[in-house]
């Protein structure tokens, strides 16, 4: 029997230890779980072409399909991991990242102004200020709940100045329209489509004050496979692509999801949706970053945490997009 002392089996766990992490790579996923939201243009342009099913057919890879009604959602599926990649706005990504959701941001997908404070059409709600004692509709841990949050704050008020209404995007819609509240913090479509179809007004809007568009991955996803993650974000970026180059293609593909007029369409797509970004850069963080110090000024972030250190840790700009 040949004996090992101790110095040498020292010396073989030290080596096992410091082997690379390659030798233990994770085994390839059977499925993609992916969202598509009326929010994200090119997340319905890649869903109706099948190009994730394409690109990954050859490695026996299937691509599941879920819908995010609202940037809420998507996170909370990314956190629950019935989901590995999730669109929605940076600040809310940000506020996800502080309270622990294991996330990475790495890709933009639009610059929207998809959120504005609006009111009924025959409302005398015309500022900020007049909100104070009234019914808003709102969607938590959305973009625009922050938006409704920054601009209570630059009008001296709070959330306590008012009473939230709780409610899913196309909810506050409907609640609004219905006057069961007096005001409500809209997203595209259903804010656009009730501009068009029912006369409300966006009595406050602030483009720069809506966060960017941004595609977020598990982080564990991302660990166990950054090339899958990789071809992911060039099959994003020929969808986004795609979509600015053929506009009436984009148009007709988001009408057939949604079932809206073409005026609603347009009015979100041509007027309030930009798509010529895709990687995050100083534009993006210095935004999300203004948003995230916003909150915590007005207390939703606590006094305590390292705002830019957890924006720091929320994005992954490593991801190699394609260059041409």
């Amino acid at each position: 029997m040949v004996r090992i002392s101790r110095r040498a089996m020292a010396a073989m766990i030290a080596g096992l230890a410091l082997a690379p992490a390659a030798g233990f790579a994770a085994e390839p996923p059977k499925e993609i779980r992916i969202d598509w939201a009326t929010y994200n243009p090119v997340s319905l342009v890649l869903k109706q072409k099948g190009l994730l099913e394409k690109e990954f057919a050859k490695d026996g890879i299937s691509i599941v399909w879920v819908q995010s009604a609202g940037s809420n959602k998507a996170l909370e599926f990314l956190n629950a991991g019935s989901i590995d990649f999730g669109s929605t706005a940076g600040s809310a990504a940000l506020v996800a990242k502080i309270n622990g959701n294991p996330i990475r941001s790495i890709y933009v997908y639009s610059r929207p102004e998809w959120t504005a404070l609006v009111t009924g059409k025959d409302s005398k709600i015309a500022s900020v200020a007049d909100l104070k004692g009234k019914r808003v509709a709102v969607t938590r841990g959305t973009d625009p709940h922050i938006f409704l949050v920054r601009a209570l704050l630059d009008a001296g008020l709070s959330e306590k100045d008012i009473t939230p209404v709780l409610l899913q995007h196309a909810d506050g819609k409907t609640a609004l329209i219905r006057g069961d509240v007096d005001a409500w913090a809209g997203l595209d479509p259903m804010m656009a489509q009730a501009e068009v179809e029912d006369g409300a007004k966006l009595f406050f809007r602030k483009a720069d004050a809506n966060t960017w568009g941004i595609l977020n991955v598990r982080e564990q996803f991302l660990k166990d496979h950054p090339d899958i993650v990789r071809r992911v974000l060039a099959v994003y970026e020929d969808a986004r692509k795609y979509s600015l180059a053929n506009y009436d293609d984009l148009k007709k593909t988001f009408i057939a999801v949604t079932k809206l007029p073409e005026a609603v369409v347009d009015k979100q797509l041509k007027e309030r949706t930009e798509l010529t970004h895709s990687r995050i850069g100083a534009p993006q963080r210095d935004s999300i970053l203004a948003a995230g110090l916003a909150l915590q000024q007005a207390g939703v972030v606590d006094a305590k945490v390292d705002v830019k250190a957890a924006l720091n840790s929320l994005i992954d700009d490593q991801v190699p997009l394609p260059t041409n």
